[in-house]
C-alpha cells in the first residue's frame, strides 16, 4: 500500500468528516457537533492538521490546536487501523507542535479504549479526568524530545 502523510488542506474537510463519523470508538453523539467551519478554524487559524492518503483517498487525520495546547483530533478509518498510520500521524503532529512551543500538550479520551492504550504506549501520562469522565493525558516537551525512537 502506497501511503503518504501530508499537511491537511481545506478541500480535505469533507473526507476528514467522513472518517470522523466512521469511527467505532469515541463516536460523536451528534455528527453536527463538529462542523466544517470547526475543522477550518482548527486547520487554518488555531493549529495545523495532517492527513494519511492512499490512492487519493484520505484514510486518517490528525489536528493539533496551538491556542488550547490540545490534540483536537487523531482518527483513522476503521479499515486502516493497526497499520502504524495513526502513530505516523501522531508523531508528525507532535514533532511540529513542539517546534512551535515548549508548552505541555494535552488530550482527552475515553477509558478502556484502544485510544487509551495507544496514547499510553506513545508515552502520554495520565494527569486526571476531563469532560464527561474522559482520561486527561499530557505530553511534555522534554518527554517528547527525549523519547527513544
Amino acid at each position: 500500500m502506497n501511503m503518504i502523510i501530508r499537511e491537511a488542506r481545506m478541500e480535505d474537510i469533507p473526507q476528514i468528516q467522513i472518517i470522523r463519523n466512521s469511527v467505532k470508538e469515541n463516536t460523536l453523539s451528534d455528527p453536527g457537533l463538529v462542523t466544517d467551519a470547526d475543522c477550518e478554524e482548527f486547520l487554518c487559524r488555531r493549529g495545523k492538521g495532517w492527513v494519511a492518503e492512499t490512492e487519493s483517498r484520505i484514510v486518517g487525520f490528525s489536528i493539533v490546536d496551538l491556542e488550547e495546547n490540545n490534540i483536537w483530533a487523531l482518527f483513522l478509518h476503521p479499515d486502516f487501523e493497526n497499520l502504524g498510520i495513526g502513530r505516523k500521524l501522531h508523531d508528525i503532529m507532535l514533532d511540529w507542535y513542539f517546534e512551535q512551543t515548549q508548552q505541555d500538550v494535552w488530550l482527552g479520551t475515553a477509558a478502556k479504549t484502544r485510544a487509551e492504550s495507544f496514547y499510553r504506549k506513545a508515552g502520554w501520562k495520565k494527569t486526571g479526568i476531563h469532560g464527561k469522565g474522559e482520561i486527561k493525558f499530557e505530553m511534555t516537551y522534554n518527554h517528547w524530545k527525549n523519547k527513544i525512537s
